[in-house]
């Protein structure tokens, strides 16, 4: 008999879970560290931002904090999609910090304020400069460990 294959088989549905779980795994590092994080740093008077902001933002008035989640669900699937080759060492999650602390900061300075009417990186006040940098690796961080953790139950 022939055997049909169809978009549907184990192997593709298997591509698209480790496509989702990126996702979740940007998702939750929001939630679970850079929120906190950005708590920290406000507590410590560094910042003026507040975590877990319920203010709506954006075409579906979303609050900020989900908004923020959203795209750090984003920024996990392009950290996939770099890292998928990377063995999972203990630099796996180096990686992923310095990914994290480095990419999604120049695009939030350099692409996203623009858009938004703000000045880029943050005026360039080390305050607001040294935001950015920390809740993004630790987004990184937290990212990181996720898919390390679901890369390894894998095997």
């Amino acid at each position: 008999m022939n055997q049909v294959r169809t978009h549907h088989s184990p192997d593709a549905l298997q591509g698209s879970v480790q496509w989702l779980v990126a996702f979740a795994a940007g998702f939750i590092a929001v939630l679970a560290l850079h929120q906190p994080v950005l708590g920290l740093l406000a507590s410590a008077g560094i910042t003026q931002a507040t975590p877990y902001a319920t203010k709506a933002v954006g075409p579906l008035a979303v609050p900020q904090f989900i908004s923020a989640a959203f795209w750090g669900g984003v920024w996990g699937i392009v950290l996939h999609a770099l890292s998928r080759r990377w063995p999972v060492t203990p630099c796996f999650v180096v990686k992923c910090l310095l990914f994290g602390m480095v990419f999604p900061t120049l695009v939030a300075w350099f692409v996203v304020a623009p858009i938004k009417g703000l000045p880029m990186a943050g005026g360039f006040k080390p305050n607001n400069m040294l935001t950015g940098l920390c809740v993004n690796a630790a987004w990184g961080l937290g990212t990181g460990l996720l898919l390390a953790l679901y890369r390894r139950s894998r095997r």
